[in-house]
């Protein structure tokens, strides 16, 4: 078994709108940069005016619908004019924050949206430069694999999160040390296992979907902070 990092259960074990919140905060993220729009096509832009994730576990609130709809304008398909944020955030990094907060207002775009949702992008920005930066790159990687995938992959995340979300809190974290037992097993031993005794005893249907649908999402990364991870549930 892998050891691992605090924030990987933590993720795992929140409600749904944290790991809704979170994956549409995400996958909004690439846009051309020769023909912009007023509503925003930029990276930076489409993700930052999207709800941000809590930063601590139990901070979301219960009952959200998950929503991992692109941003309008955004393709899903990364073409050779468009920009990542993690490439926009590298672009900028010798950059103070307050640097980056005028960036951003120069950005085509900007100030065609309404106060409130440009008041929203600063804070997301500031959100970001918050945080320490391994862990601001490891939140920047995971956007880029979110970026990468298929309309029917990002469906297949949406389904698993939402499912895993509608599980109260304690068997949340039980299902996520499960997933975390089983990630890096072999396909076909991993099957043998989950069906198992061990694992077909302790989980109810339900929560068998759960683990199922969470074990069925590659790259894992795309759900969870880092492919080292503790099974501490605080951060």
């Amino acid at each position: 078994m892998t050891e691992r990092s605090p924030e990987a259960v933590s993720f795992l074990t929140t409600p749904t709108s944290f790991a809704s919140g979170q994956l549409s905060f995400m996958i909004s993220l690439v846009t051309t940069r020769r023909a912009f729009t007023p509503v925003l096509t930029v990276p930076l832009l489409a993700v930052l005016c999207l709800p941000a994730f809590p930063q601590q576990p139990g901070g979301a609130q219960r009952g959200t619908t998950p929503h991992l709809a692109p941003h309008p304008g955004f393709s899903g398909n990364p073409g050779k004019n468009q920009e990542h944020l993690l490439q926009w955030m590298d672009r900028h990094s010798n950059l103070p924050p307050d640097q980056q907060q005028k960036a951003l207002e120069h950005e085509p775009g900007f100030r065609d949206l309404p106060a409130e949702t440009q008041q929203r992008m600063r804070d997301r920005l500031t959100q970001l430069n918050n945080m320490n930066p391994d862990r601001r790159r490891r939140w920047l990687e995971r956007n880029e694999a979110i970026a990468r995938l298929t309309p029917p992959q990002r469906q297949q995340v949406r389904d698993a999160m939402h499912e895993f979300g509608s599980l109260p809190s304690d068997r949340r974290h039980q299902v996520a040390r499960a997933f975390h037992e089983l990630r890096d097993v072999p396909v076909p031993q991993r099957q043998a296992l989950l069906n198992s005794d061990r694992y077909r005893g302790q989980f109810s249907d339900q929560e068998f979907g759960a683990l199922s649908g969470l074990l069925s999402i590659e790259p894992y990364h795309v759900i969870l902070p880092n492919r080292n991870a503790d099974d501490s549930p605080e951060r």
